[in-house]
């Protein structure tokens, strides 16, 4: 049945009221290409195999009351009830204090290097923000805070553990500061104190111009509930309970939540503990400066920075890439907390940034095909009646499972309704490519894309060897040809394992170089395919006369990042 709605026509734009000075873009980062299922950018906990924490489905058509758990984090902290606030998330426990306190001719002092919405809620409020520097590896920056304080200060930050750098400030440094601004409220946000070897919540609650604000979305691994609390003297906390919306978290996020923290979170943070030592030897030993953190996640500076967070993609792993921290390019990541994704992850950073050897795929990549293999199908085609082109050849390899031209080209005959067996195919393809009698077949016309220079420095450097759905015959006539088999320890053919995307391929090559850590160069899925099935980094290259789209498809197929020109890996390399 055809709908009948009508559909309202889009509205002209109309001046209207500027927004607030403070309004910014929304906050966002950018969603990888590439497929990730391992998501190491936000920091998120997670939750023990197998446990869930449900959420009630009774009283949805009631307000939901945080009374109860209220009571739970009061008991927990030894504080009374109304020193207790329960927030959507600590995020929103900033924005009350931001609102609440922030004003114009008010400023707060932000060390920075820090969690990027204090400043974005600080202006929003119209407030000045005095940024003093907190440079990664460092203290609390207590002089400096201290020298910043005026009459104006209206609040401080103290991160700690600091995100992004994973640095914290001690007993003494909040003495010092609560000391020194007894005007203003001294904002102790602890999202890792879990992680840490001091918490500050104690100590900060025992000063009356202190908060402490707190989470479930880091150690107890609950950020989709988006429950958080704030802790501070009954007064302070009145003030925040009325500087927001009256019911800010869920029913069933406050019942889950109740459930949760009777969780022992001790496993999850051992872990991340261990496992961010691990994380921050291994950044290191691919040149990156890798901080010590109390954090569950470590922090990391270098040129490199954010080639290491592209290619780690290719992987299945987001980490959150800073494009310039001072003068310097960083990189955060999460640590997973749990031995298969480090394991995952320690593997995925010691292919990037150390590769023992680099493979290439051979049509497209290392040979122009595209006036004999290409060639070679659309006559074959023709040859049977069958009009086919390019485009109609790239469509099908796009699709993944065409390694091999012989049967793509029955597939692409069949498609135009002939019927013709594969020896039939391959028989009429192999005349045109290899050539009868004195007629030249077309693997005549093929050239070499990557110089021999090139790969002889290459060589120099790595193992190289080809993984190729080719003939042996085939490709080794290639390989003497252009003068180049020299340089390849290993080539695998279609007669040594099965064709791409089988994995099987690429880890023969990696058994026969005696190697763990390589990268696959490819211009189909089906490459990258293979690579990211044996455990190799797949990098994309778009072979001449490649379609409109390739490279996006390369990327949503798994490659790390895609080369215009196959030369350019030598400026991707470490």
């Amino acid at each position: 049945m055809q709908s009948t709605k009508t559909i309202r026509p889009a509205l002209a734009p109309r001046p209207g009221p500027a927004p607030n000075a403070g309004v910014r873009r929304a906050y966002s980062t950018a969603a990888p290409t590439a497929p990730i299922d391992l998501w190491l950018a936000g920091n998120e906990g997670r939750l023990p195999e197998g446990l869930t924490v449900p959420g009630s489905g009774e009283g949805l058509d009631r307000y939901p009351s945080s009374a109860e758990l209220s009571r739970t984090i009061a008991a927990r902290h030894g504080v009374d009830p109304s020193q207790v606030l329960v927030t959507a998330g600590a995020d929103d426990a900033l924005l009350r204090l931001a609102l609440a306190y922030l004003d114009q001719g008010r400023e707060i002092v932000l060390p920075s290097p820090t969690f990027v919405m204090i400043e974005r809620y600080a202006e929003l409020a119209g407030g000045t923000v005095v940024r003093v520097d907190w440079p990664a590896g460092t203290g609390y920056p207590t002089e400096a805070v201290v020298r910043a304080i005026t009459p104006r200060t209206s609040l401080v930050a103290m991160v700690s553990p600091n995100n992004p750098t994973g640095d914290v400030a001690s007993k003494n440094d909040l003495d010092q500061v609560t000391a020194a601004a007894p005007g203003a409220l001294i904002v102790v946000d602890g999202a890792y104190a879990e992680f840490a070897d001091e918490d500050l919540t104690g100590p900060a609650l025992e000063h009356s111009n202190a908060v402490v604000l707190r989470t479930l979305s880091k150690a107890y691994g609950c950020a989709g509930l988006r429950v958080g609390y704030a802790l501070a003297s009954a007064g302070v906390i009145a003030v925040l309970r009325a500087a927001g919306n009256p019911y800010p978290c869920a029913g069933p996020s406050l019942a889950a939540a109740s459930l949760r923290l009777e969780g022992d979170i001790a496993p999850f943070v051992d872990a991340v503990r261990a496992e961010r030592d691990e994380l921050a030897l291994a950044l290191a030993s691919g040149g990156l400066t890798a901080y010590p953190s109390q954090g569950n996640f470590v922090y990391a500076q270098g040129e490199r920075a954010g080639l290491v967070a592209t290619l780690l993609t290719g992987f299945g792993i987001a980490v959150r890439f800073f494009p310039s921290e001072g003068d310097t390019a960083a990189l955060r990541v999460t640590c997973p907390g749990g031995a298969p994704e480090q394991a995952r992850l320690l593997h995925a950073l010691a292919v990037v940034q150390a590769p023992e050897a680099i493979l290439f795929d051979m049509d497209g990549v290392l040979a122009d095909v595209s006036r004999s293999y290409r060639a070679a199908i659309v006559q074959t085609a023709a040859s049977f009646g069958a009009a086919v082109d390019g485009d109609d050849i790239e469509a099908l390899k796009a699709k993944g499972n065409a390694n091999d031209d012989w049967a793509l080209t029955q597939r692409l005959l069949r498609s135009a309704g002939v019927n013709v067996s594969l020896p039939e195919v391959t028989e009429r393809f192999e005349a045109l490519y290899q050539g009868v009698g004195d007629e030249p077949g077309l693997k005549e016309t093929e050239t070499l894309l990557l110089p021999r220079e090139t790969l002889v420095k290459l060589a120099a450097r790595f193992r190289l060897g080809v993984v190729t759905g080719r003939p042996r015959s085939d490709a080794r006539f290639f390989l003497e040809r252009q003068g180049i088999a020299d340089l390849f320890d290993v080539v695998v053919t279609r007669e040594d394992a099965a064709l791409k995307p089988s994995p099987e391929p690429t880890r023969s090559a990696l058994k026969e170089l005696g190697v763990r850590r390589a990268w696959l160069l490819g211009d189909t899925l089906d490459d990258i395919q293979s690579a990211k099935a044996a455990g190799v980094l797949g990098v994309g290259v778009l072979a001449p006369g490649a379609a409109s789209g390739a490279a996006l498809g390369l990327r949503r197929g798994g490659a790390a990042t895609v080369l215009t020109n196959v030369s350019d890996i030598v400026e991707l390399l470490p």
